[in-house]
């Protein structure tokens, strides 16, 4: 039992460290399957999904769906209608 805790413990840590740096700004997510991006901002995320706010309301995408994360780079001063 000891080594399964272990196991868990140690692969949360080298989980993506680069998502909690995505918090609150403008993404366009592809997915594996295609279809449309989905463009809105990071509100919050787990070990197994995010969640966009996009201009329709809230989107939650389970993370092994995820082909591409972009960010969208927005000129200095500039204030998206989110």
């Amino acid at each position: 039992m000891a080594e399964i805790q272990e196991a868990t413990t140690v692969g949360e840590r080298h989980g993506p460290q680069f998502i909690p740096k995505l918090r609150s700004k403008k993404l366009i997510i592809r997915l594996v399957s295609g279809g449309q991006p989905i463009t809105g901002t990071l509100e919050g995320y787990n070990p197994y999904e995010i969640l966009i706010q996009t201009a329709k309301g809230q989107i939650l995408v389970f993370k092994h769906a995820i082909a591409t994360i972009e960010i969208v780079d927005e000129p200095k001063g500039y204030k998206a209608d989110i």
